[in-house]
């Protein structure tokens, strides 16, 4: 298979080859939840972290029992598939409070796999998260990493030590650098690759083993230096909102005759913004690095560094228009998508808000319908 090839399967499969294959060297699988919950704790465990998912849901009668109809389907796609026994290759997960909703996946995954005996991960735990990045904030939460570093240990009797995290520090961190050279290249007047595969990129990062991951990515963007442009006069895009893991979202949008340069979205750039220091107590560096980066709406009084960094990125990919979408239900992202058009329409930047569930596009004709209107007004 091509590089992309190998991406894309990892981005639209739930147990993809990767991790069969780490499965089958005998190493273990920890799901998490959020982008607030560092990975790098996970992998310096000597532990496989990846994104949980909702990929392949086709109903939610199971979690509607447990969550009821009018909350977000992102966690209800999860608490699904869970009590399904999709998530088999789990040998752990880990949820934190990104959202209410998703603060009680805990709950309602917990009460599902009682009616639904062995579908729960062995080590299932939940890790609060602060809503403010102050430094008390930031003590608390690296108390909560601490904690939950033991718990790590204990169950998978496993030493996790300051120079496994530096290690894992350090490659995770070649992964965000290369992602952002990956991004420098969809900037560009004559963009080398689609949205919808470049999406595919980010996801398989969060699903694939680091090193393998990086060294995959490095030969992608040397090959994408040289490739044809795929632009072609095409209205250029932004991302913009809620969880995003399905390509064929962003096949929708471009099928319009766009295509997506950039990215706000969770499962996107807000997982690569910046570095973790390398040279301080590691411990200290994530949680620093992790409550700062507040790109999400859940983290109080941050709005104003979030249209910053969003206004910046409208400059660096040189956008037409931009698509302000959020999962039905998702207050956060919902709510704040009003103030986000508000502010880039001001800037003369066309924008779109779109709702729509998370999991299979049940709703594409209505999606590509609203999509053909921006296009329309950018043009």
């Amino acid at each position: 298979m091509t590089i992309l090839e190998q991406m894309r399967e990892a981005a639209t499969t739930l147990e993809n080859t990767f991790i069969k294959q780490w499965k089958k060297d005998g190493g273990k699988v920890v799901g998490h939840s959020c982008t607030f919950m560092p990975p790098e704790i996970i992998y310096a465990a000597g532990l496989l972290p990846v994104r949980l998912r909702g990929l392949g849901t086709t109903s939610v009668a199971i979690a509607d029992a447990y969550y009821g109809p009018v909350v977000c389907s992102v966690p209800k796609c999860y608490v699904q598939l869970g009590a399904e026994g999709k998530y088999h290759y789990l040998d752990g997960a880990i949820v934190t409070n990104g959202c209410d909703s998703m603060r009680r996946l805990y709950d309602c995954w917990e009460a599902a796999s009682k009616d639904h005996p062995g579908t729960l991960p062995k080590f299932f735990e939940f890790m609060g998260v602060p809503h403010k990045s102050n430094d008390y904030s930031i003590d608390f939460y690296e108390q909560d990493l601490k904690l939950l570093s033991e718990k790590i240990e204990k169950h998978f009797k496993v030493k996790i030590t300051d120079q496994s995290l530096k290690k894992a520090i350090k490659v995770y961190n070649e992964g965000r650098k290369l992602l952002q050279k990956f991004d420098e290249l969809r900037w560009r007047k004559d963009v080398p690759i689609t949205g919808e595969d470049a999406m595919a990129v980010i996801i398989a990062s969060q699903v694939i083993p680091r090193p393998e991951f990086n060294a995959l990515l490095k030969d992608l963007i040397d090959e994408l230096k040289k490739a044809p442009a795929v632009s072609n006069g095409k209205k250029r895009i932004m991302l913009v909102g809620s969880a995003n893991d399905d390509v064929d979202f962003v096949k929708v949008i471009e099928a319009s005759g766009a295509v997506v340069v950039s990215d706000t979205v969770c499962f996107g750039a807000r997982t690569y913004i910046n570095q973790v220091d390398e040279k301080g107590k590691p411990l200290s560096a994530l949680a620093e690095h992790y409550l700062k980066n507040n790109i999400c709406p859940r983290m109080l009084g941050c709005y104003p560094d979030r249209i910053a960094y969003i206004k910046d990125l409208v400059k660096k990919s040189n956008i037409d228009g931009a698509v302000l979408q959020n999962v039905r239900f998702c207050d956060l992202h919902g709510s704040e998508n009003g103030v986000i058009e508000r502010d880039l329409e001001e800037e003369g930047i066309p924008c779109m808000r779109l709702e729509r569930e998370y999991g299979p596009l049940a709703e594409t004709g209505r999606i590509r319908m609203r999509i053909d209107a921006l296009i329309e007004r950018i043009r």
